[in-house]
C-alpha cells in the first residue's frame, strides 16, 4: 500500500501545525526546540538559519527541556565546525548552518567529526561553488565536495522536507553515532515561502528525546570516565581504526529506514532512502535530488495525462548511505532513465549521482549480495541542469523524455542554456495544479514587492487554508534592478519549482516593464494586469501602454487595473525611509481586490484585514505599532482605490 493511500485509512497522533514558512524558518523551528546550541559563521544562503537561531537566543528561548539555547558566532566556517566538534565532544546536541565555500572550508574538520562518531547535524543551503565566477545560488558542488567525509546526507525537496528531515536526521545521527547533513537547495528552498505542517513540539520531544538522558549522547570529556580521543596512530594502528569504522556504516541504512518508518507512523508523512513516484509501470524515469525533482514529478503527471507517456520519477532522499539496492529495485524495469544533477564535473567518468547509479546497476548485474537480480541495465542518460539556480522548466524535462524515447546516442546533455550539448524544448506545458491561481510580478529592487509576495502567501495560508508558494528571482532586488517574483495558490500541493510562464495576474510596478520584454507572455485569457500609474484618468493610463501590449490585451480580453501606489505610500508612511518599500504593500491591497476566492467565499473586510494584520505582525512586529498601522492603511487604500480601465476605452482602437 502506498503511503498516500494509507493516509486515508488511519489517523496519526502528530499531523503537524499548519503554517507558512521557507526552508530556513522550518529548520530554525526544529533546532530551537531540540538542540542545546548552534555554532555558525554567516554565509549566503544559509545565513537566515543562523540569524533565526540567534534571534531565539537573544529572546531567551529555551529548548523543550527548559535549557537556555546558546549561539556562538566564530571568525570562520572552519572555526564554527571545530567549535561544534568541541560542543559534541562534551556531550552536547549542537547544530550548524552553512553553504558553498563555507562548507568547503570546513572539510578538514568534517573527517574528524565523523571519525570521532559525533552525532551533530549541519544544515546546508546547497550552493554553487566559485569557479569561473562567483555565484551564491543553488548548486550541489559544495555538498558533493564533502560526500567522502563519512557523513550521512539527506536531501529535501521543499520546506516540508527541510523541517521533517531536520528531525529525522537528528534521531538517525544519535542512534547511529554518525553526523548528518540536512540539505536543501539554496534560495530555491531556503528562501521560498510555502505552506507546510511544522512538527509539533511534543512530537519532537518524544521522537528526538532529551539530550541529557542517559546513553543519549556520549560525553568524551567526562573526567570520571577518561578516554583518549584524536590520538596519533602510526602504521600498526591507523588502518585498524579506520576499517573498524565500517561497523557504524554497515548498520546505518537499517537505522535510517527504521527512524523514517517511526516518523511516518507518528505523522503520516512518509520518508525513505528514496522516493519513487509512478515507477511501477513506467517506461522512462527522471532521477535526481532536491527541488527540481518536484518540477519533474509534476511534468511526469502531465505527460501521462496529456500524452499517454508512462513516466515516473525517483528522488534520492538519502545520498549517504547510498541506497544502491533500493534504487536498482525501483528502476530495474524502465527502458531508460535520466539522472539530472545540479553540478558538472567534466574530468570524472560521470557526475556523482550518475556514477553511483551506474555502479549500483553493475553490482546488481554481477549478482552482488543484497541486490535484486536483473538481466539488463536500463539505458542511463545523464544531464546537468539548474547550476547557480539556472531555471529548469517543465519543458526541459519534456525534452529529456523525448530524447530518451527517440533512443538518441548522446548520453550526456545539459538543460536550460544554449550549447552544443543542450536539449532544446519544443513545448512548455502548464503543470500547475488544476484550478491554481498564479501571479508573476515585475518590479524594481527595493520597492518592497518581494516581502509583499511573502505576506500574500502567509495570508492565503491563514485565511483560506490553501496551498501557497511565493518566491522571487533573488540577486537583483537589493541592487535596484528589475526583479521578478512569483506566487501560486492552489487546493493541492504545488510541485513546481521554476519560473512561472503561465499566470493569471501580472502586476507591473512601472509601465516601462513593457520595454524590458513581454510581461504579458503566458497571462491567461481574461487575466488581469495591474499598472503603477500617476494618473487617475483611464484614458491616460491606456495611452501609456505600448501598441503591441494593447493588441494582446484586446485579443485576450485582459482586465487592466491601475493605481498610483507611490503617492499612497508617500501619504501613508510616517517614516520617510519606508516610503519606497511601502509601495509593495499597497500591491497587497490590489491583490485582495483581484484574488477571485475572496469574492467567491463572500469574506467580509473584517475577516480579510484581521488576517492581514496577523501577517503584518509576523513580518513587521519588531518595527513597532506605528509601522503596523501604516502598512494596514496602505493595504486598505490599495484595495479600495485601485480602478479598472473600462472595456470601452480598451476597445476604442487607440
Amino acid at each position: 500500500m502506498l503511503p498516500e493511500q494509507a493516509l486515508n485509512l488511519q489517523s496519526f497522533p502528530f499531523p503537524g501545525i499548519p503554517a507558512t514558512a521557507d526552508g530556513s524558518e522550518a529548520v530554525v523551528w526544529v533546532e530551537t526546540h531540540i538542540s542545546q546550541g548552534a555554532c555558525a559563521y554567516p554565509i549566503t544562503p544559509s545565513t537566515n538559519m543562523g540569524v533565526g537561531y540567534q534571534i531565539a537566543v537573544a529572546n531567551g528561548q529555551c529548548n523543550l527541556w527548559g535549557e537556555p539555547l546558546a549561539f556562538v558566532e566564530l571568525e570562520s566556517e572552519h572555526s564554527s565546525a571545530s567549535t561544534c566538534e568541541g560542543f559534541a565532544l562534551a556531550g552536547g546536541r549542537v547544530a550548524n548552518f552553512t553553504s558553498g565555500q563555507g562548507l568547503m572550508l570546513m572539510k578538514e574538520v568534517l573527517y574528524v567529526i565523523s571519525g570521532k562518531r559525533l552525532p551533530v547535524v549541519f544544515h546546508i543551503g546547497a550552493r554553487a561553488l566559485t569557479s569561473q565566477a562567483l555565484n551564491i545560488h543553488a548548486g550541489h558542488d559544495d555538498v558533493m565536495g564533502v560526500a567522502d567525509c563519512g557523513w550521512g546526507m539527506l536531501f529535501g525537496r521543499n520546506a516540508q522536507d527541510a523541517a521533517d528531515l531536520a528531525v529525522i536526521a537528528r534521531r538517525i545521527a544519535e542512534e547511529s553515532e554518525t553526523p548528518f547533513f540536512n540539505i536543501q537547495d539554496g534560495f530555491l528552498t531556503t528562501h521560498t515561502i510555502e505552506t507546510l505542517k511544522l512538527p509539533e513540539p511534543e512530537l519532537m520531544k518524544q521522537f528526538v528525546g532529551d539530550p541529557n538522558a542517559e546513553h543519549r549522547l556520549r560525553d568524551l570529556m567526562d573526567t570520571a570516565h577518561p578516554i583518549m580521543s584524536g590520538v596519533v596512530q602510526n602504521q600498526d594502528s591507523y588502518m585498524k581504526g579506520k576499517i573498524a569504522q565500517r561497523y557504524f556504516y554497515d548498520r546505518l541504512p537499517l537505522i535510517a529506514r527504521g527512524v523514517m518508518e517511526r516518523f511516518y507512523r507518528l505523522t503520516g508523512r512518509f520518508y525513505d532512502l528514496i522516493y519513487p513516484y509512478r515507477l511501477d509501470d513506467a517506461d522512462f524515469a527522471i532521477v535526481g535530488m532536491g527541488s527540481l525533482l518536484e518540477t519533474a514529478t509534476a511534468t511526469a503527471d502531465y505527460l501521462r495525462a496529456q500524452e499517454r507517456i508512462k513516466v515516473g520519477t525517483l528522488h534520492v532522499t538519502c545520498f549517504r548511505p547510498f541506497p544502491g539496492p533500493q534504487i536498482v529495485e525501483a528502476l530495474k524495469n524502465v527502458k531508460a532513465l535520466a539522472v539530472i544533477e545540479r553540478m558538472d564535473n567534466p574530468p570524472a567518468q560521470s557526475n556523482p549521482l550518475t556514477a553511483e547509479i551506474k555502479a549500483a546497476f553493475a553490482d546488481a548485474l554481477s549478482g552482488a549480495p543484497g541486490y535484486p537480480r536483473i538481466k539488463r541495465i536500463p539505458m542511463i542518460y545523464s544531464g546537468s541542469a539548474g547550476l547557480g539556480s539556472r531555471d529548469v522548466r517543465p519543458g526541459d524535462f519534456v525534452a529529456v523524455i523525448d530524447h530518451m524515447r527517440q533512443e538518441k546516442e548522446r548520453r550526456y546533455f545539459v538543460l536550460g542554456v544554449k550549447h552544443d550539448l543542450a536539449l532544446s524544448p519544443d513545448r512548455e506545458p502548464d503543470v500547475r495544479p488544476q484550478g491554481a491561481f498564479s501571479m508573476r510580478g515585475h518590479s524594481i529592487g527595493g520597492y518592497g514587492s518581494v516581502t509583499t509576495n511573502k505576506i500574500i502567501a502567509t495570508i492565503i495560508g491563514d485565511l483560506f487554508g490553501l496551498e501557497a508558494q511565493a518566491y522571487p528571482m533573488y540577486g537583483s532586488e537589493k541592487k535596484g534592478l528589475p526583479t521578478t517574483y512569483y506566487l501560486t495558490v492552489a487546493q493541492e500541493p504545488i510541485r513546481i519549482h521554476s519560473e512561472l510562464k503561465y499566470v493569471d495576474f501580472v502586476p507591473l510596478n512601472n509601465v516601462n516593464a513593457f520595454n524590458l520584454g513581454n510581461p504579458l507572455d503566458g497571462l491567461s485569457p481574461q487575466g488581469t494586469v495591474f499598472l503603477q500609474h500617476p494618473s487617475k484618468d483611464p484614458a491616460e493610463v491606456w495611452a501609456s501602454i505600448p501598441r503591441s501590449a494593447k493588441t494582446i490585451i484586446r485579443q485576450n480580453r485582459i482586465r487592466v487595473l491601475a493605481l498610483d501606489a507611490v503617492k499612497i505610500a508617500e501619504e501613508v508612511a510616517t517614516r520617510p525611509e519606508l516610503v519606497q518599500r511601502m509601495q509593495g504593500i499597497v500591491l497587497l491591497g490590489v491583490f485582495l481586490r483581484v484574488f477571485p476566492l475572496i469574492r467567491e467565499r463572500g469574506l467580509s473586510d473584517q475577516e480579510i484585514y484581521s488576517s492581514v494584520e496577523k501577517s503584518m505582525r509576523k513580518f513587521f512586529g519588531k518595527r513597532g505599532e506605528e509601522v503596523i498601522r501604516d502598512n494596514l492603511r496602505a493595504v486598505r487604500r490599495g484595495k479600495e482605490e485601485v480602478f479598472e480601465i473600462p472595456r470601452e476605452v480598451i476597445d476604442a482602437g487607440a
